[in-house]
């Protein structure tokens, strides 16, 4: 026996010996009883319905019972996980040493200015900074986080807008994490704080030409819905704000904001289905905003605004794919609309951004972006070439009209995250930054990534993205994370993330499943996985996770899924659908108690979510949402060993959904595997606020799935 063999049976024999000696030190830990909600039972009548939901009571964060409840979930938590803290902590030095910490955005160009965001060593908020004319002139600050952060559990900055003379900026703030901003103002010249406070804001807001008004966003204080725009003159108490628009249908919500031209000022309400714009010149605060076309049942559009005329994108005259349409801007009815870019079957036509010699289209043909440049003239457009089949390319900050130079972002799975600044006239590319990961130990040539398509029960393909350390095998023993999101159209691209290298690192396949209810192959992608087709997208999920064990990829032992919010509804249709497939579920500030929340108006989000799921008010639509409901079909069964996280203030999933989701799953699930929920107290659907707090929360979701796989020190 040669050197090497003896080697590799010596280091076998250790891999064994320190196995079974964590079986046994884990075979003489201590039984831990989990927590036990009590049952009150309440009867929901609904269409002659009932149901019985034994943990209502969860949803008073009020009570002290129920926050009793929730810190003997973490007591728990941590008894169950003590034996990974340190393994967390190192994860989290390890995820967190990859990342540049005195590092900064590209600076941009606006009004005369070079603005830019910072962030320095050992400080978890950033620094929002501009030089005047150029670069070489000196700093100033005009917000620092970290100090604005102190004594605050929670601090994010929803908003900075500067006044047209350069000299005022306002700044939305949020210490409780409920997206509730307080606005206030600072004079940047002098770095006086006015006395001016406007509270439960959207944050930020839209400056007019005088320097002296801001046009804002208020919530309703209850739903948290978006609902009325105010006008607010700088010096004046903000209980003497002007209510300028009130949406008053609930199903949908209102924005404000300033064309790039700068020439209008734009109030939009929107709804899942349905567009409609106000607009007035930005010279003319006191004036009335005009409607640009009244709002049609079923009509989505956005606007533009270039010159003498509106450019339109919309899905008008059957356009699902959306096409682009113009009009002039003394005749902006839809009856006066014309087509500019014929609407493309194949095609999806995502953004539009206008400069002063071209436009520039951000496309989506067969899952892959596209951008195309076209000077207005037509004398010139052509595509930037794009060639892995598993990249994420997007136009990035282009506030200057009249420049020649389109800044773009590009990254893939495997490709760190590029800032480049390109030359619409000659074509140079100038790439102003790469992300760097720290450590020495990355090389994307380790890394392979790949487009791969399974189908469906329906026959359909569905693609997934896929990346993996060059290393590892697959085959039945390989585990792998499967992870999707599938609903309000909203595309997940293949991206890359340094964080994710914890888990290519030590063996783990990553891999995105562009399931329907995304937008990843079009907009019809997006139709037929919503509403009464909403079952596609769970269906898919799970399709998908059979190709893989199929293609013994992997198998139902090392087999891995995660989700949030809409996608942790996505993991908890799949584990009653399919709990026999995963060993492990993660799943994120879920959306689980579906018919319950969308038959209460009262929640954050409620009625403007009928077009995306149904409206239960109507029978079809009710009975559809409950038979895939998380919550309401949990049964007695196996389930994977599962990790549910939420914050107490979430407003956009409440904490008691998940709460009523583990509690009744404890008392129907017939396994002895792993139940977890942990709660973080301090935050709401975002998690945790600061830079590298938040990599804490990653770094207890890879350690729970690197322990299930004994991939643990």
């Amino acid at each position: 026996m040669n050197q090497r063999a003896l080697q590799r049976i010596l280091l076998l024999v250790c891999i064994i010996f320190a196995a079974a000696c964590k079986d046994e030190q884990r075979d003489k830990m201590p039984k831990i009883d989990p927590p036990v909600a009590k049952k009150i039972a309440k009867e929901l009548v609904f269409h002659g319905d009932v149901r019985i939901d034994n943990y209502y009571w969860l949803n008073d964060r009020e009570d002290a019972e129920v926050l009793s409840y929730l810190n003997q979930e973490n007591e728990y938590y941590n008894k169950l996980t003590a034996h990974t803290k340190a393994f967390q902590a190192a994860l989290f030095d390890e995820m967190k040493g990859r990342i540049k910490e005195d590092d900064s955005s590209v600076p941009y160009k606006l009004n005369g200015y070079w603005y830019q965001t910072q962030y320095e060593t050992g400080k978890e908020y950033p620094i929002y900074a501009r030089h005047k004319k150029n670069l070489e002139s000196p700093k100033e600050v005009m917000f620092d986080g970290n100090e604005m952060a102190i004594g605050s559990d929670y601090f994010k900055i929803g908003g900075i807008s500067i006044s047209p003379n350069n000299k005022i900026a306002a700044c939305g703030v949020d210490k409780v994490s409920r997206r509730q901003y307080t606005i206030r103002f600072k004079n940047l010249e002098t770095g006086e704080v006015f006395d001016d406070v406007i509270e439960n804001t959207t944050g930020g807001g839209v400056w007019a030409n005088d320097n002296q008004t801001l046009f804002y966003t208020k919530n309703d204080t209850v739903t948290l819905r978006s609902d009325k725009i105010y006008k607010h003159r700088l010096g004046t108490p903000s209980s003497d704000d002007e209510l300028v628009f009130h949406e008053k249908d609930d199903t949908f919500t209102t924005y404000v904001y300033r064309t790039k031209s700068k020439k209008y000022i734009v109030i939009g309400s929107s709804s899942t289905l349905t567009s409609e714009y106000q607009i007035l010149p930005s010279d003319q605060p006191d004036g009335t905003f005009e409607l640009f076309s009244k709002r049609e049942r079923g009509l989505e559009y956005s606007i533009s605004h270039y010159r003498d005329s509106f450019y339109i994108l919309t899905n008008k005259d059957g356009a699902t794919n959306f096409k682009l349409m113009k009009t002039s801007e003394t005749a902006t009815q839809s009856v006066n609309w014309k087509d500019f870019i014929a609407h493309r079957k194949d095609v999806l036509l995502e953004y539009m951004d206008i400069f002063k010699d071209y436009y520039v289209l951000t496309e989506r043909e067969n899952g892959l972006s596209q951008i195309k440049i076209v000077k207005w003239d037509g004398s010139l457009e052509y595509y930037l070439p794009f060639e892995s089949q598993t990249y994420t390319a997007y136009t990035s900050a282009n506030p200057d009209f009249d420049t020649q130079i389109l800044r773009y972002g590009y990254n893939s799975l495997r490709t760190p995250s590029s800032v480049i600044d390109f030359n619409m006239r000659t074509k140079e590319k100038d790439i102003k930054k790469e992300q760097q990961v720290l450590g020495g130990q990355f090389f994307k040539e380790n890394y392979i990534e790949k487009r791969i398509w399974a189908t469906a029960r329906d026959g359909v393909k569905v693609p997934m993205s896929l990346i993996y350390h060059k290393n590892t095998t697959l085959n039945s023993d390989t585990p792998i994370l499967q992870y999707a999101y599938g609903s309000y159209g909203y595309t997940i691209d293949p991206s890359f993330s340094s964080i994710r290298l914890s888990l290519l690192d030590r063996g783990f396949v990553y891999a995105i499943a562009h399931v329907r209810g995304g937008e990843y192959l079009g907009r019809p992608w997006y139709e037929d996985g919503k509403l009464l087709h909403k079952k596609n997208t769970f269906t898919d999920f799970v399709d998908c996770s059979q190709f893989l064990i199929d293609q013994k990829m992997t198998s139902p032992e090392h087999l891995y899924a995660s989700g949030g919010s809409a996608g942790g509804l996505l993991m908890g249709a799949i584990v009653n659908m399919a709990p026999q497939l995963y060993n492990g579920i993660i799943a994120a500030v879920p959306f689980v108690d579906v018919v319950t929340t969308m038959l209460d108006d009262t929640i954050p989000l409620t009625t403007g979510e009928y077009d995306e799921w149904g409206n239960p008010n109507e029978k079809d639509y009710y009975e559809y949402m409950k038979s895939y409901s998380p919550y309401d079909n949990v049964q007695q069964q196996n389930y994977p060993n599962m990790l549910v996280t939420t914050g107490l203030y979430d407003s956009q999933v409440q904490y008691f959904e998940p709460a009523k989701w583990v509690s009744k799953l404890r008392d129907m699930k017939t396994d002895d595997k792993l139940l977890l929920f942990n709660i973080n107290m301090d935050a709401g659907h975002g998690g945790a606020s600061g830079r590298f707090e938040s990599l804490k929360e990653v770094a207890k979701e890879y350690a729970f799935l690197l322990d299930l796989e004994g991939k643990t020190p």
